[in-house]
């Protein structure tokens, strides 16, 4: 397993990390992911931490609190060997105080995420959301105050516009605050949007991305084709409003050459979706999921091998959608990108 530097800070983080959606599912939302119990959860921590996937991501909001107890009791005697992430700010409840990133807020909530993962200290809080109600210097002394007090490591945000994770930076450098090394992104080859704006910060700023959803929303399984109707297993069928959009053409058409380089490679669809994205700047780790051994087994196939860059220009062909402004002049006019290339 490679292992990355999370942005510009000392935080070496796996490639590949492994989501815990999955984990104690249940809602609309997550239990159309999966269930996961405890004893399931420990094999799946054992067959990653196997592999050297030794990042382990989650949130409270996840299954109202069940997949960080879950956690919690999967790592159970193996701390030391992995690194917790886990988000907040969306609501946990209809009280005026069950939402947000408050001073009050945000040190209740780290408590309460303490509690349920059965740990003293967490070594990645990611922002859910940006709060816009709440002082941008509020949030961030906070965090750096609980960072002082020991119960969190590194903190990043997830989400985030490209002004918001800016203005955050800038508070921090003004104040002498913890910064921001981690960003917790949507990015796949249905969906690039990542690259115009927020790639460019995150390389300027050093601030990694982990990449939630690398399949887009399921969607890159290999399983959803042109002119088929979806399969009766597909979580598409209860979560598709949840998840990024994607058009429709241009997905089966990144199917087509998808399915072509697997039998160029022998390796799965997703396998080659989701190392495409190990290899783009930026990106410290993308985040896996899993329902059971098989599916994580699979997953874990996508690294440790490279796509030509025959291959990886077809895939960026297909997938590629006009530039909005003002992105677009330093890609159609040779004076704009010389002066600001893009990176991608």
């Amino acid at each position: 397993m490679e292992y990355r530097n999370l942005g510009a800070s000392g935080l070496r983080v796996p490639v590949l990390s492994f989501g815990a959606g999955t984990f104690g599912g249940s809602g609309p939302l997550f239990g159309a992911w999966g269930n996961t119990d405890v004893s399931q959860a420990r094999r799946l921590v054992d067959i990653c931490l196997e592999a050297g996937v030794n990042l382990f991501d989650t949130a409270d909001v996840y299954s109202a609190g069940a997949s960080e107890e879950v956690l919690g009791q999967a790592i159970g005697g193996k701390r030391d060997a992995v690194l917790i992430s886990t988000k907040m700010a969306l609501p946990m409840g209809d009280g005026p105080a069950d939402w947000g990133t408050s001073r009050s807020r945000l040190i209740k909530s780290v408590d309460d995420a303490l509690r349920r993962l059965g740990t003293d200290y967490i070594d990645l809080l990611q922002l859910h959301a940006f709060d816009a109600s709440t002082p941008v210097e509020e949030m961030l002394s906070t965090l750096d105050r609980l960072i002082a007090a020991g119960k969190l490591r590194y903190i990043g945000a997830s989400n985030f516009a490209g002004w918001e994770l800016m203005k955050s930076l800038a508070v921090s450098q003004r104040h002498g605050y913890a910064r921001y090394v981690a960003h917790q992104v949507y990015y796949s080859l249905a969906g690039r949007d990542y690259e115009w704006e927020l790639m460019p910060l995150a390389a300027d700023q050093g601030v990694g991305a982990l990449v939630w959803s690398p399949l887009a929303w399921g969607r890159l399984t290999g399983r959803i084709r042109r002119g088929q109707p979806l399969p009766e297993g597909s979580r598409l069928h209860q979560t598709a409003e949840f998840g990024p959009p994607v058009d429709d053409d241009m997905l089966f058409n990144i199917v087509d050459i998808l399915d072509e380089i697997a039998a160029e490679t022998g390796k799965t669809v997703p396998q080659i979706a989701i190392n495409w994205l190990t290899a783009r700047p930026t990106v410290s780790s993308v985040i896996i999921g899993a329902r059971n051994e098989d599916q994580l087994r699979q997953n874990l196939g996508a690294v440790g091998w490279s796509l030509t860059k025959e291959q990886v220009e077809r895939l960026e062909k297909v997938s590629a959608v006009p530039a909005p402004y003002p992105y677009f002049p330093y890609r159609r006019q040779e004076g704009f990108a010389r002066l600001n290339p893009p990176l991608v």
